[in-house]
């Protein structure tokens, strides 16, 4: 296992100079509300600076991590982000380096997944990290899930971990899963990068420092197992619903496979319901027409549980998701215009045909199965 360094763990910046200077941060917003003289305790002052001081921590953990990684003999290959790469477009099915200089997978127009940084042992294990300031980590298993999923996709060959570096204080870390290492620093500032970046008479900056080890790599020279993310998920909607006798091939759902890639997705699409079936069930209103199509979806929430959720498009960007809450009362959540669920909900309205169709009893039957399967693992 992983163990932390002591200037790692004590936010040691001896060692790299004036490089976290040398970054770029989104702080226009930050710095208006300083201009307007917006007080530090003011809720829309304290979410702005602590999503800058997210941005310090993570390039300043990225930096000792470059020491890190060519210090530590078990480390073979570690992947170069931000002014330490050549920088090259993002390309799609494949990892690269983003517009904001970040680690990514993308489809052609849609980014599926971020890296904080990766790198790979000796023991053909690969590495993903996540560094973040939040408190509270619950929330960060889901997202833990999906990329681990990805990666076990496109890098079958390797055993993939996540390494998780939080500050002193952060609850939640004992619920993470097996392969993660968890790490802890003492409590973060990003006060002295911010006076920085008021003061209009900042000093001069020292030369950037960049490692000089064979180690380090750019994202793209990773080779891959070829994955097409739309094709896949294509071919999943039409094996769920492949099956002669039954509503839901359930074997192949709950196949090892399959459930990587529902870690992947969160959700399978499995047909469409008519409007006028669901309208009081969803509390449709009368601008929907009775032929409206409502696409369903199984859901896997991060307990585990598959659930039916659904999907209504108005537009070709305007998409709403009703989901249940813990309570059984539905949830109406405007989904992002430019997210991918938007591209994924298009691509497989287009492809389902009229047996697709669903009905209230399929419904009841669906949920009736999934139900049966979560008592089951039980």
């Amino acid at each position: 296992m992983l163990k932390i360094s002591n200037t790692i763990k004590t936010l040691d910046e001896s060692d790299i100079g004036d490089n976290l200077l040398h970054y770029d941060y989104n702080v226009k917003h930050l710095l208006t509300l300083i201009r307007k003289g917006i007080s530090e305790d003011d809720p829309h002052f304290l979410s702005s600076y602590r999503s800058f001081e997210g941005e310090v921590f993570e390039n300043f953990v990225y930096e000792k991590l470059l020491i890190y990684a060519a210090q530590n003999e078990n480390i073979e290959k570690f992947v170069l982000k931000g002014f330490h790469q050549d920088r090259i477009k993002a390309h799609a099915n494949t990892l690269s380096i983003s517009e904001k200089q970040q680690i990514v997978y993308r489809t052609k127009n849609r980014e599926i997944s971020e890296f904080d940084a990766m790198f790979i042992t000796k023991d053909k294990e690969l590495y993903f990290v996540e560094m973040t300031l939040v408190k509270s980590v619950l929330k960060l298993r889901k997202r833990l899930r999906k990329k681990k999923a990805l990666l076990e996709i496109i890098f079958p060959n390797y055993v993939i971990k996540a390494l998780i570096i939080l500050n002193d204080g952060a609850t939640g870390a004992r619920q993470f899963p097996s392969y993660c290492n968890v790490w802890f620093t003492e409590e973060f500032s990003a006060k002295a990068v911010l006076e920085y970046i008021v003061d209009t008479d900042s000093k001069k900056l020292l030369p950037k420092k960049r490692p000089k080890s064979p180690k380090m790599i750019e994202a793209h020279t990773l080779k891959l197992y070829p994955f097409r993310y739309y094709n896949t998920i294509s071919w999943i909607t039409k094996s769920l619903r492949a099956h002669k006798k039954y509503i839901l091939d359930m074997n192949f759902l709950m196949s090892e496979k399959v459930q990587r890639y529902h870690d992947l997705y969160n959700k399978f699409y499995i047909g469409y319901i008519d409007a006028v079936e669901i309208r009081d069930e969803l509390a449709l209103d009368s601008n929907y027409k009775d032929d409206h199509r409502v696409v369903v979806a199984i859901e896997k929430k991060h307990s585990e549980e598959i659930v039916l959720t659904y999907y209504v498009q108005q537009a070709r960007k305007n998409l709403y998701l009703y989901s249940y809450d813990d309570n059984g009362k539905i949830v109406k959540e405007k989904k992002d215009p430019y997210g991918i669920t938007i591209t994924e909900v298009y691509h497989i309205s287009k492809m389902m045909g009229e047996e697709y169709k669903l009905n209230i009893s399929n419904l009841h039957t669906i949920k009736k199965l999934l139900q049966e399967r979560t008592l089951t693992e039980n």
